[in-house]
């Protein structure tokens, strides 16, 4: 595994837990390393709420900040059902549950390999 992957996979977990520090629902990395040329990792995680997925944006937005990890651009505002940001070679995915279960982007991108969050 190259230091970039490290680095890559990294960022990914540390998006994950950020996200679980505002009680995300079901967070998912996805390896998508030999299926895309957009990005190596996808991050899924929901809130059950607009008002908690806003919350979980701040908190990865504060977490990237603090690690100086540049997001590049950020589709979606307070009251979205579906913020996307882009860090380059990970995307993150917040989804009101609902939402993540109609696009289903996990069964869409199946052939991905889920990459398991280590213990804390």
């Amino acid at each position: 595994m190259s230091q970039k992957e490290v680095t890559t996979l990294k960022k990914a977990q540390l998006v994950a837990f950020a996200a679980l520090n505002k009680k995300a629902l079901n967070p998912v990395i996805l390896d998508l390393k030999e299926l895309s040329s957009v990005s190596d990792f996808f991050v899924i995680v929901s809130g059950n709420t607009e008002i908690q997925v806003f919350a979980i944006y701040q908190e990865i937005e504060r977490v990237c900040r603090e690690e100086k990890i540049p997001i590049f651009h950020t589709e979606g505002s307070q009251g979205s059902k579906w913020i996307l940001l882009d860090l380059g070679d990970v995307l993150v995915h917040i989804f009101r549950q609902s939402e993540r279960d109609y696009y289903n982007l996990e069964e869409l991108w199946h052939r991905a390999h889920p990459v398991a969050l280590p213990k804390l």
